[in-house]
């Protein structure tokens, strides 16, 4: 039997005035997702449980078999494995975006999808200027990086007045307050004075880098701050060859989904042109997906151009990266998959990023799934209106082994 699971990140969403009320999936042209709906089982899956924030991370956990409750233990951790970072059990690892504020306000939660060069420099002298106190600051891919860090101390400021005792610390992701002002979602709790001050001294050495001088003079967006959050310790998963005898590969060009897919087990394939953002080479990760089903039993491709075009409010963008999934990545990989005996494919969006929001959302997203042994119920298309005719899969991390039939 071989496997197939396409992500196309942030797909799901509401509908759209600018699109007469249809939602970017039903806008969008997607024969071979139709395909897929009209031979196999549409629905919806809890991929986000409650009490957990909608990211991408909670929800690929999901979707793989993993139970959040189980193995979350927060975004950044999963990123460092992707990068083959360790930490200590005394020392915490944060998700470290360069973002930009302006008047008190989230106004860029990618500081300008800041370039990489120009990220891995703030990050060297970011380095340079906290590294005395023990904190690590690692370049990842532009505006997305990583901070380990001591475990950050409890002080008198953490604590509100007429309290003995603070909670838990707890961070708010950037993307999900654009526009916002930032002094209501600034880090609480238990260590989140010395969280707040690694910020502070980031801001201060940012304001006058020669780094953001050199972008301000061509007229480029320059990175203000620092933004930390999805703060947690690395902790292991099963694999899926030792859980299901599995031996999987992944494509994907974000840290979190290659971080999931190594904790997992799975080989990461590296793809030329796969960027994480709206240019990504659609077409080189699907005809890499394809040929490397000639040698794994699982094959995942993750493609995060919706989620990101969801951030940006483009509806165009959008449909089109939609568009662009369909005919470059589940087009070669159902040709392919079709040769062989056996075999299954699923089509999941991780969350929903409407883009009339632009942020995450916990609702339930559709997915699809046909193959060997499914019977089709009476779908015609994928998009969220045919899914929710159907009971969602909830827990969510049902749904790898109904894939699997296991």
């Amino acid at each position: 039997m071989k496997y197939a699971i396409i992500l196309p990140d942030g797909a799901a969403d509401e509908p759209v005035r600018a699109l007469e009320g249809k939602t970017p999936l039903q806008a969008a042209t997607t024969p071979n997702m139709d395909r897929v709906a009209t031979k196999g089982q549409v629905g919806t899956v809890v991929t986000v449980p409650n009490g957990y924030s909608p990211g991408s991370d909670v929800a690929t956990l999901s979707i793989m078999g993993y139970d959040p409750d189980e193995f979350y233990t927060g975004r950044a951790p999963l990123e460092a494995v992707a990068k083959g970072l360790t930490a200590t059990p005394e020392q915490t690892i944060f998700r470290c975006n360069l973002v930009i504020i302006q008047d008190g306000k989230m106004r860029d939660f990618t500081a300008g999808h800041i370039g990489q060069q120009d990220a891995d420099r703030l990050m060297q002298d970011l380095n340079k200027s906290q590294g005395t106190t023990g904190v690590t600051f690692h370049a990842g891919v532009s505006y997305r990086n990583l901070l380990i860090a001591p475990h950050p101390q409890q002080s008198s400021t953490d604590i509100p007045s007429g309290t003995s005792d603070s909670a838990d610390l707890s961070t708010t992701p950037p993307h999900d307050i654009p526009e916002q002002q930032v002094v209501e979602h600034l880090p609480t709790g238990r260590g989140s004075f010395a969280v707040r001050s690694m910020m502070q001294a980031a801001h201060d050495l940012l304001a006058n880098h020669a780094v953001n001088m050199a972008r301000a003079k061509r007229g480029e967006p320059i990175a203000t701050d620092i933004w930390l959050w999805g703060q947690g310790q690395i902790k292991p998963l099963p694999t899926l060859l030792d859980r299901f005898n599995l031996r999987g590969a992944a494509i994907a060009a974000v840290d979190i989904i290659r971080g999931i897919a190594k904790s997992a087990g799975l080989t990461i394939i590296e793809v030329k042109g796969a960027t994480g953002y709206l240019d990504t080479d659609y077409k080189a990760k699907g005809e890499a997906a394809a040929a490397a089903l000639d040698e794994f039993d699982l094959v995942v491709v993750h493609v995060e151009a919706p989620d990101e075009a969801g951030h940006l409010g483009d509806v165009a963008e959008k449909v089109k990266a939609i568009e662009q999934v369909d005919k470059h990545v589940v087009g070669p990989v159902l040709e392919k998959i079709s040769t062989f005996p056996q075999s299954r494919v699923l089509i999941a969006p991780d969350h929903p990023t409407p883009v009339e929001k632009r942020i995450h959302t916990s609702v339930p997203p559709p997915f699809c799934i046909a193959g060997t042994g499914i019977v089709p119920d009476s779908a015609t298309t994928f998009d969220e209106v045919t899914a929710a005719a159907a009971n969602p899969i909830d827990p969510g991390h049902a749904i790898f082994a109904k894939f699997l039939n296991q």
